[in-house]
Parts: structure tokens; C-alpha cells; sequence
């Protein structure tokens, strides 16, 4: 499908630059599996995660999520890969997953430590339907997964886009829309690999998933965790009254994001030191 001229200036409006190191994370620009992606990278990490970055699969990159890619990184002691994946319409399902696999497998391969992986939104959706690739072909699986507000169902059919309708100030049923539009471009939308809600979830890595009370997506969440859960998986929901989509990486000073931000980091400790004893 043509690039919607909107599109392409919305995507010109925005910010690109990676943001410079702290004392305690090196931000680098690298290529990992042939994809270009940006690392936060702390002291000692104790584990890597790959992220997916949210922009209903049209818009977003690398660059921006840098910022929480860093908060992310000093919180919990992880590298973070955040994958600049290729994005729709110019490149439509599944091409942004088969970026993400490339990353996942080149550093899973390059480090002996474990490997997370995690999104926000339509980056969410990409994580969860890479591990549902993964278990359907048998490949090795992430240690853990971390979500925040994550798309798992392109369907547009989940009941708080229209109970959210008024509070969610981010994303809506008709942006929804759209955005899987350019992204399927007539694929079947229940395409597991495309709305992971749809996938046999069984033999799913412990996940970890954020959701604001106000947003469309907060439906999505609440099935997935019911469906981890009805799977025998490890899931823990969080959700956070009166918060927005994906608040932790657009309102980052909030005490909620900070939480949610040190939850991360609770939940790679615990999975570290599991795998440390096993």
C-alpha cells in the first residue's frame, strides 16, 4: 500500500536523535542480526532484553525509545536492545517480526546470559508474537517477557474501545483501525502470529504485563492474562488506575511509571536468580 502522505509527514515531525550516555548506561547505535537497533547497556547487566518499540507498527523507531530503553537499563540491570524494526506500509506483516526474531537469535547467541524480551503497544504485540513463533517452531524461548499496554488483537473488536473511548487521550478503535490496515494490508487478522491473543499459548515464558485502567487496549491485557493463565503460564497484571496508554514511557516522572519501572526490575531479579539455581 502507498505511504498515506499524513503518515509520512507525522514520521518527519519527530525526533530522531539517540540520546547521549549516562554515568551508568552507555547508549550505542548498532547492528545486531543485519537490523540496525540502538543499546543501553549498563554496568554488569545480568541479563540482555530485546524491545520492541511501540507506533501501531507505522510509526516509532529506535531513537525515541531510547530514553526509557536507559530507564529500563539502570533499573534492572539488563542491556537493552531496542529493535528498530521495519514498519508498515512500506513493509507489512510480517516483516516487523521478522526483524525481531533476527535480533532475538543473534543475541541469544552472543551472550551466555538470559534473554528477555519486551514492548510497548504494537511493540508489545510484536513480543509476544515473537515467543509465539518461537514455541510454535520449537526454537528456544526468552527467559521472561515484559509488556506495557501491548496490542495482541488486531481484530478491533475488544468492548473498551468503546467503554474507553472518552479517556483514552493516545489511541482509539478508529486509529486501531487504520493502523492494522496498513500493517495487514488483507492479511487475516487472526493470524496468530499477527494478534498473538489468538495463539496457543501453552509452554509461555513467566510474563509480566503493565495496563492503564483508561486506555482502549486495557481489554487486550485483561484477555491475555486470562489466556496465559488458562495456558498454565506465569502472568502477572498490573493495572494501573487512571493511567493512560503506555504511561510509563510517555509520562515517565509519574510515581506510577517509576513502579512499574522498578517492577521490571523486580521480576529480571527474579528470573536471574532463578536461572542462576537451576
Amino acid at each position: 500500500m502507498p505511504t498515506p502522505a499524513d503518515l509520512r509527514e507525522l514520521r518527519a515531525s519527530i525526533p530522531r536523535s539517540t540520546p547521549a550516555s549516562t554515568p551508568t548506561v552507555e547508549v550505542t547505535i548498532e547492528t545486531v542480526g543485519g537490523v540496525p537497533c540502538v543499546a543501553c547497556q549498563p554496568k554488569n547487566p545480568v541479563a540482555s532484553l530485546v524491545y520492541l518499540h511501540g507506533g501501531g507498527f507505522r510509526l516509532g523507531s529506535a531513537s525515541g525509545s531510547a530514553v526509557f530503553g536507559v530507564r529500563l537499563a539502570d533499573a534492572a540491570g539488563v542491556r537493552v536492545v531496542i529493535v528498530d524494526y521495519a514498519l508498515a506500509p512500506e513493509h507489512p506483516f510480517p516483516a516487523g517480526l521478522h526483524d525481531a526474531l533476527l535480533v532475538f537469535d543473534a543475541v541469544r547467541a552472543a551472550s551466555s546470559r538470559p534473554v528477555l524480551v519486551g514492548g510497548d503497544s504494537a511493540g508489545g504485540g510484536l513480543a509476544t508474537s515473537l515467543v509465539t513463533a518461537a514455541l510454535a517452531a520449537h526454537l528456544p524461548l526468552p527467559r521472561g517477557i515484559a509488556l506495557f499496554s501491548p496490542w495482541v488483537d488486531l481484530t478491533v473488536s475488544a468492548r473498551s474501545y468503546h467503554s474507553r473511548a472518552r479517556t483514552d487521550l493516545m489511541f482509539s478503535a478508529a486509529r486501531a483501525t487504520e493502523a492494522a490496515q496498513l500493517y495487514l494490508q488483507g492479511w487475516d487478522p487472526r493470524d496468530p502470529l499477527a494478534s498473538p491473543l489468538f495463539a496457543d499459548l501453552r509452554g509461555f515464558p513467566p510474563a509480566l504485563v503493565f495496563v492503564g485502567s483508561e486506555e482502549v487496549l486495557l481489554e487486550d491485557s485483561l484477555a491475555l492474562a486470562h489466556a496465559l493463565a488458562q495456558a498454565s503460564s506465569t502472568v502477572t497484571l498490573h493495572v494501573a488506575a487512571g493511567m493512560q496508554h503506555v504511561w510509563p514511557t510517555v509520562q515517565p516522572d509519574l510515581p506510577e511509571s517509576e513502579a512499574a519501572v522498578r517492577r521490571v526490575g523486580d521480576f529480571v531479579a527474579q528470573l536471574t536468580r532463578r536461572e542462576g539455581s537451576a
